[in-house]
This record gives C-alpha cells, structure tokens and sequence, in this order.
C-alpha cells in the first residue's frame, strides 16, 4: 500500500535533475547576492520595504541563479518581459477601476504578449500584479515604474546573475554553437543531427519546452556520442536486457494476475517463488484455458498462479550471446526470454530489444 502511494507521488514530480548539495548552496548564495541589491534599490525607490515588488525579482532569481541555462532566463527575457508586463500593468490600473479585473488582464496581456516577442519571463507576471495592487507609492510613480525601479532592478540583477555564473564557469547568456566559417552546420552536426532536424521536430510540438535549441541539440549529441562508444560487434543478453521486470509470485492468485495483466498489457509474465527464483511462467492462453475448466467441479481447486503455470521455461544466462536467442524468437516465435543467473531472475528479453540490438550491429558493420 505505501508503496503504491510512493509511484502515486512521483507521478506528481518533475523529471529534474537534483544537483548535489554544494551546487544548490551555490544557488542560493547567488539569489541572495542578487535580492539583497535589488531589495536595497527597491527600498530607495520606494521609500519603504514593499513586498508587492520583492516577489518578481525573487522569482526571477530562481531563474537566473537555479537554471541560467533556461530560455526564460535570458536577458533579452528578464529585461523585455518586464517591461511589457510593467507597461501592460500600469495601464491597466489606469483604466480599469476594479483591481482584480485589472491584475487578470494585465497578466493575460502580459503573457499573450511575451509569447509573440519571444521574451517569456514568467517572474514577469508578477511585476504586472505589482504595477496593479503595489499601492499608492506604485500608482504615484505611473509609468516611470517601468523604468524606476522595475528596469534598473532586472539590470543590476542580470549584472550580478552574469558575472556570478561566469565565476563558476558556467555560460551566462547562452550562446548558439554556430558555424563561423560559412552558414552550413558545423561538421558535426552535417553527419550526425543537424539544427534544422531539432527544428523541425520542435515545431510539431504542440508545447512550449524549457530549453532551448542549441542545449536540447548539445544533450542528443553527447548522449549519441556515449551510445556509439557502446557499440560493440557482438552483444550479450546482458547488454539488452531489462532490469526492471514486472512478474508474478506463484502464490498469487489468479485473478489477480488477471489484473497484472491488464495493467501491463503483456502476454506473458515470469513467475517467481519467494526468493526470487524463476519457477515458471504464465501466459494468457494459459489464464483462457483456466477459465474454459472454472465450470468443470474437477478444475474448483485451482485457484493459485502455480497450480496453472507453466514449469518449463526457456532461460539464458547474462553472459550469452544474443545470437543464441535469434531460433526462439524467429522459429518458435516467443516474445519474451527470461534471463536467469543462479536460478533467480535478473533479467528479461523482449522481441523488441533483440530487433534493435540487431539493427545497431547492422549499422556498425555496414560503417
């Protein structure tokens, strides 16, 4: 049950990387540079410590400091998204006598408006909240909020974000790998996966990714690079396999390795005892024969995984050769092969796994 309530969870989490301690220390460090500049120009501009105003440059800090690599976080975002969510804001306080009719509209400007000039800075939702409900002291300023302070406070934090991250060698802004020479794509890319291949796939998607081209380009290029150092002339079932496999215990019930079954949507399951060891597998066909006997008085007893299964079971050790499995899945044509060291099950093949480790051999040898 509490493991049930576990993947439950990481349903709701994002798939992020989790930086080790000293880098997120890091971060934080350099958010708190940052907001202690802005909040002191902020508290000189408006006379007083306005919280209205601290939450969009704390925001945009978490940008700028946890993950300078993103598109949101980039100069041309911080600084246009700003000043299109401030002049949207003050507008809209302007003419619009009901604040919360306004703060809405100015944030749906706000953000239609960001999306067309390719300057989406989310934080800059909050500066449009600001120039709307900030108060009297915002109101005042009118348009000159745009500039004072909302404009100097996104500078002097991009200054501080910018020679922060240089000093930990990271890239801020980000910069396209172009190809100095000439418009063509750099020689890597002309045998491998070209900008306009990204491009492409990027403009079927129908949402926005936080990341840009060029890091999205770089991560595919070194992971190919990783893959093809993993290429080797022959394979073995361990290099295939799949650790993570779904099986039964042989003293489950049968219904509920009916409903195994229609969770996974597999036509076969291993069967295992309580230590792990293979003893079995059962098939679909196996649990429709079940139910053809349910009516036979003779067949009441059979209740349990084991009582119906099948013991014979076709195994290979990790250290085989795929070769060895090509008759099972092209003659007798099996789906699934089991892999087994010292009796317990550690593995398991698929049709599909043997289809494309037999694809990346002929691709080796045709190079």
């Amino acid at each position: 049950m509490f493991h049930s309530q576990l993947e439950w969870l990481n349903i709701l989490k994002p798939n992020f990387k989790v930086l080790p301690l000293k880098d997120r220390l890091v971060c934080g460090i350099g958010a708190l540079l940052g907001l202690v500049i802005s909040s002191l120009v902020s508290w000189y501009a408006l006379g007083d410590f306005n919280a209205w105003y601290i939450a969009p440059m704390g925001a945009s800090s978490v940008l700028l400091f946890a993950v300078p690599a993103s598109p949101l976080a980039q100069p041309w975002n911080m600084v246009v998204g700003n000043i299109i969510a401030g002049v949207i804001g003050v507008t809209c306080v302007l003419f619009i006598s009901n604040l919360t009719v306004a703060f809405s509209i100015a944030v749906a400007l706000s953000i239609f408006l960001m999306m067309t000039t390719d300057s989406l800075h989310p934080p800059s939702g909050a500066v449009a909240i600001t120039a709307v409900l900030g108060g009297t002291t915002v109101h005042e300023l009118g348009y000159a909020f745009i500039f004072y302070p909302v404009l100097l406070n996104s500078v002097l934090l991009l200054i501080v974000a910018v020679i922060f991250n240089r000093l930990l060698g990271k890239q801020y802004p980000q910069t396209a790998q172009l190809n100095t020479r000439s418009k063509d794509p750099t020689p890597t890319q002309k045998v491998t996966i070209q900008p306009q291949d990204i491009q492409d796939v990027l403009e079927q998607q129908t949402e926005l990714l936080d990341i840009s081209d060029y890091d999205l380009q770089k991560i595919i290029l070194e992971a190919q690079e990783k893959a093809n150092a993993r290429v080797v002339s022959e394979y073995l079932c361990q290099d295939i396999m799949s650790k993570d496999v779904i099986y039964l215990y042989e003293l489950d019930d049968i219904h509920k390795a009916i409903d195994k079954f229609k969770q996974v949507n597999l036509m076969s399951l291993p069967v295992v005892n309580i230590n792990d060891e293979l003893v079995g597998t059962l098939a679909l066909y196996d649990v429709l024969e079940w139910f053809k006997r349910a009516a036979d008085p003779r067949a009441s007893w059979e209740h349990l995984v084991k009582q119906i299964m099948d013991r014979k079971v076709v195994t290979v050790k990790p250290s085989q050769t795929i070769q060895d499995l090509v008759p099972y899945f092209v003659e007798k044509s099996f789906n699934y092969i089991p892999v087994v060291e010292q009796q317990k099950l550690v593995g398991m093949i698929s049709r599909a796994d043997m289809i494309a480790a037999l694809q990346q051999q002929l691709n080796h040898t045709k190079r």
